[in-house]
């Protein structure tokens, strides 16, 4: 992130945090301090600990540390998911928060650029560690390490077997299979197209751009209009254009057609796995990768960092070390599903069985990219609004892709610079 990003987070921060009262459970206030008797008490705060599916695990595997030994305890933080990000960089900028946090991408990297993490170059033994090289190269910022993997959740092709017996392996057969499944109330493919779901049509036009070798940045100077980005909007646009999605329907009312079996493919990430088997347990679903020209596509990455205004660093630092030991990876990617996390793991033959597309998914963790803009991590809200926005112009007809993202590229550069 630019230092002129950082300051505008400071500045945002510090603002808030004059008016915000510090959540409960986020304070490490009043704990023993590390060198005195007892036990240090320090905070965990995690948007998934509230996540019905997967929350009881997360809660069990922190009681399954603080039954493990008796220096350090560990105490999840109540933070709301919709206003998580939010919330925890205020308190970081007041000085405040959890002592322990799982971030998501845009807020790691602007609380690593402004200064507000603890550095753990000197604090985790890389070398002892069998880190997935795809995604813990996302962990350093400025140089310093500042997080360590705690979920990777990558993007694959979801199909629907009974309808799709043969999934596409290249792009036009992706356009071909669309097509022929669309009949009636059935849709060969879904994806969100509405301003109202800004992040989620980012998510969905991110897998187009990487996977038709176009990047947002060159991790210094925005990219948004270069051909290969042109391309892969234009190859969404081209599907927008066939008639092959139910247009107007959001990401809920189509995960539901998935579900009932009345759309034959979407692009998802592993954390989609659950919630349709939640949904349909008798569907006959399966996973492969997304048939675009590049190996390349989004993913969910959730580092875990240390507040670096903690007065409890080396009790953060020794639950970290816990997290990666193997048996407790083993135990982390059992709760999270079909997520990968910081180390190389296996899945036991039972659960391979049981769902095959896990070993896909897993497979896709060294191509997957967080879904920021390299570089401008902390602006990549904004500038995704602007992208967002005009690639729907275009795909109602009122410029060319190419107009849409010369404009982009405009705008973008004239907000945050680069």
């Amino acid at each position: 992130m630019s230092s002129r990003a950082a300051r505008r987070l400071l500045t945002t921060a510090g603002a808030l945090a004059a008016a915000t009262t510090v959540i409960a459970g986020c304070s490490s206030g009043g704990s023993p301090t590390e060198g005195s008797a007892g036990p240090v008490t320090i905070t965990l705060a995690a948007s998934t600990l509230g996540d019905p599916g997967r929350g009881p695990g997360l809660q069990a595997l922190i009681d399954d540390f603080n039954a493990d030994q008796d220096e350090v305890k560990v105490e999840p933080a109540s933070v709301p998911y919709p206003t998580f990000g939010q919330t925890v960089l205020t308190q970081l900028g007041g000085g405040e928060g959890p002592d322990l946090i799982r971030f998501d991408m845009p807020e790691f990297e602007a609380a690593a650029s402004a200064g507000l993490l603890e550095p753990l170059d000197e604090r985790l033994d890389v070398d002892a560690l069998d880190l997935l090289p795809g995604p813990d190269k996302y962990m350093t910022v400025d140089d310093h390490r500042y997080g360590v993997i705690f979920e990777a959740a990558n993007y694959g092709l979801f199909y629907n077997a009974d309808l799709i017996p043969n999934p596409p392996t290249t792009f036009d057969e992706f356009v071909q299979v669309a097509t022929s499944t669309t009949s009636g109330d059935v849709y060969g493919l879904a994806f969100r197209q509405t301003q109202a779901e800004e992040a989620g049509v980012w998510q969905d036009i991110f897998n187009y751009v990487y996977g038709f070798g176009g990047e947002w940045s060159d991790g210094e100077k925005l990219t948004l209009n270069s051909p290969k980005v042109v391309a892969g909007l234009e190859a969404f646009q081209q599907l927008y254009d066939a008639n092959v999605i139910p247009k107007g329907a959001d990401a809920a009312t189509f995960r539901k057609m998935f579900a009932q079996g009345k759309v034959g493919m979407e692009l998802n990430n592993g954390g989609y796995a659950t919630a349709t088997v939640n949904a349909n347990p008798d569907l006959n679903f399966d996973v492969v990768r997304i048939p675009f020209p590049v190996e390349k596509q989004g993913a969910l990455l959730a580092p875990i960092v240390i507040n670096g205004n903690s007065a409890h660093k080396d009790a953060a630092m020794t639950f970290i070390n816990w997290l990666l030991e193997p048996e407790q990876q083993q135990q982390l990617q059992s709760v999270l599903g079909a997520s990968s996390v910081a180390t190389v793991t296996e899945r036991s033959a039972e659960s391979l069985a049981e769902a095959p597309y896990l070993a896909v998914l897993d497979e896709l963790t060294e191509t997957g990219v967080p879904q920021v803009v390299l570089g401008f991590g902390a602006e990549t809200p904004d500038i995704r609004r602007i992208v967002v926005t005009e690639v729907l112009a275009a795909l109602q007809g009122t410029q060319d892709m190419k107009t849409a993202m010369d404009k982009a590229q405009e705008q973008a550069t004239a907000l945050v610079g680069g």
